[in-house]
């Protein structure tokens, strides 16, 4: 696998954790050999070269990042920074920023580890590293050779080497198209959340304006067709395995029913993993946000008819 990410970057990653370990273990002369170890922790973990899994990942049913208005926190937010002896000054805004570049990747040396703002990185989110947007920001990304596009959430600082302007997980090169080449030519367009228009169904908002209730035009129902309800998509699987995993899992952290739907032809069905149906809007909201707060899914809603 070709190292996509630089050392630079790794060492200040770890470069805190490397010095407190240190600090403590000087103090006392019984830990002296935990020192010795502990302070080249930095240096060990910079020479490890980045990778992608071990196995084949199927991305194709991967939804991209869905802007919202998110708060700009301290986290993440140092301005200016220095790396390397450069010091970086971060954008006021995200709003107009477009620029054309050469993209990188990381993977699993960074997977489970803290991204710049406290989160948790997995290779297999639609999340970026950039040095010098807000984080969080949210940003088109381009493959200019092929014309491929996907949206990822800015949430970690790099890449600081060369000439290159972001940095994918290794879930969003694969969309792609570049995870095996390295790096590849981008263009990269911020989103503003506040306006962006998804194309797809997306999640709905509960209005703050509770005693003004919005005036809705009865719905004209077929009462020969069953009417289409929302649902939570949390992940889609090759192997129905894979699939019953996930579901006991969701199970396990809520009460709604969570289902695996077989969906394309015989010779070569997905599995979808769905929770819901969820008619209450702000429930629907709630576990969502509950479920990417925790790193580890991308719900996005769709809404469907219930039994298919």
């Amino acid at each position: 696998m070709t190292e996509v990410f630089d050392s630079a970057r790794a060492g200040r990653t770890r470069l805190g954790l490397s010095r407190r370990v240190c600090f403590a273990a000087l103090m006392t002369g019984s830990l002296l050999l935990l020192s010795l170890s502990g302070c080249q922790s930095g240096d060990s973990f910079a020479r490890l070269k980045d990778s992608g899994p071990s196995h084949e990942v199927d991305v194709s049913q991967l939804a991209n990042a869905v802007p919202r208005v998110d708060p700009i926190t301290i986290a993440g937010n140092k301005n200016p920074y220095t790396v390397n002896g450069v010091t970086y000054q971060l954008m006021p805004s995200a709003k107009g920023y477009s620029e054309e570049g050469e993209a990188s990747w990381y993977g699993n040396k960074f997977h489970g580890r803290k991204t710049s703002n406290g989160e948790t990185y997995s290779m297999y989110g639609m999340t970026a590293a950039h040095k010098t947007l807000p984080i969080p920001a949210y940003v088109r990304v381009t493959n200019i050779a092929n014309g491929r596009q996907i949206i990822v959430r800015v949430n970690d600082r790099g890449p600081f080497h060369g000439g290159r302007i972001i940095d994918l997980s290794y879930a969003g090169a694969k969309k792609l198209g570049y995870a095996n080449t390295g790096t590849a030519r981008v263009r990269v367009e911020a989103i503003d959340p506040a306006n962006f228009q998804p194309n797809s169904v997306s999640l709905p908002r509960v209005s703050a304006q509770v005693n003004k209730p919005e005036k809705i035009q009865p719905l004209l129902v077929d009462a020969k067709k069953p009417s289409a309800q929302p649902f939570l998509q949390v992940g889609v699987y090759s192997s129905m395995s894979s699939a019953r995993q996930l579901q006991a899992q969701l199970s396990s952290i809520t009460t709604f029913p969570v289902s695996v739907r077989r969906f394309g032809e015989v010779t070569s069905p997905v599995f979808k993993v769905w929770i819901g149906p969820i008619v209450d809007q702000s429930q629907l909201v709630a576990l969502r946000e509950r479920l990417v707060e925790q790193g580890r899914y991308k719900p996005f809603v769709i809404n469907a008819v219930r039994d298919i």
